[in-house]
């Protein structure tokens, strides 16, 4: 398998070769960032965990050199920010027991210009390569560029697939923006009230972040927490941790429905509902 940058990097934990790590593959995740996966997929992670017959993939697009960062990294260059953060998904995907770890290396800039094909090319590569499988993705809502640009080049290259051959479900989950105002019918309820520890052993790996003055795990788990609490305000908690997603196959059964339509339909049913009870209530 080659991929477009030379200094991407192919990580499998168990050492298998790169074409059955793929081939065996039922839960993939394709992500921007360093620590995103962790942050955003966890569920599929605990589900492949210690399972002969699931393994887990992480697809990480960006070659992470413009994270912030201060205390011992302050001093740090863009590149050896770059190498320090490879190596902290690395160990993460070791932790995670992960059956695979893609890192495609891209800069931003390259991930946000609609006009580049090949960070799409590459995703079909290892698409092409896996099972249909739940994929998991940054949201459309998300407020960070880079995230909502992985998410579509996610999908532009899940519509280059015959249909059979697509993801059997595409996920946009929670990074960079909530996705609790989300109407609860539509939800995607990811329940992570088990294995706590292991959730913040993955999120603890990326000291980079963490130390640099950014506590992803801290908040991660306290917004999975928050999640579950503040789901249901006249019912007991039903779960401990949930994180939230929503469904984005609808893409992927229709290639003339655009990703900004989807996206407009979940913001619309919000506002109505907002309107709605103002109305009632008033």
């Amino acid at each position: 398998m080659k991929f477009f940058n030379e200094t991407s990097q192919i990580f499998i934990p168990d050492q298998l070769p790169i074409d059955k790590a793929l081939e065996r593959t039922t839960h993939l995740c394709i992500a921007a960032h360093q620590d995103d996966i962790e942050i955003m997929a966890a569920l599929p992670i605990l589900e492949c965990y210690q399972q002969p017959d699931k393994w887990f993939t992480a697809v990480i697009m960006s070659d992470g050199h413009g994270s912030p960062r201060s205390g011992i990294y302050t001093r740090y260059s863009d590149e050896e920010m770059r190498q320090v953060r490879l190596k902290e998904q690395r160990k993460a995907a070791v932790i995670g027991e992960y059956g695979a770890l893609i890192m495609l290396d891209y800069p931003s800039s390259i991930l946000k210009d609609g006009k580049k094909q090949t960070p799409i090319d590459d995703l079909q590569e290892v698409l092409q390569l896996v099972q249909p499988c739940p994929v998991y993705t940054h949201n459309l809502a998300d407020k960070h560029d880079t995230h909502v640009a992985v998410a579509l080049r996610t999908i532009a290259a899940c519509r280059r697939l015959p249909i059979e051959k697509r993801p059997t479900d595409l996920f946009g989950c929670e990074v960079w923006r909530g996705l609790d105002w989300v109407m609860d019918d539509e939800k995607i309820l990811l329940n992570l009230s088990k294995q706590e520890n292991l959730q913040s052993a993955l999120l603890s790996v990326f000291d980079s972040q963490i130390s640099g003055g950014k506590r992803y795990d801290l908040a991660t788990l306290a917004r999975r927490r928050a999640n579950a609490s503040y789901l249901e305000s006249h019912a007991i908690d039903s779960a401990t941790a949930l994180s939230i997603a929503i469904d984005l196959t609808p893409l992927l059964q229709d290639d003339l429905l655009s990703p900004a339509t989807l996206a407009q339909g979940y913001i619309q049913r919000f506002q109505n509902d907002v309107i709605s009870r103002l109305e009632r209530v008033g």
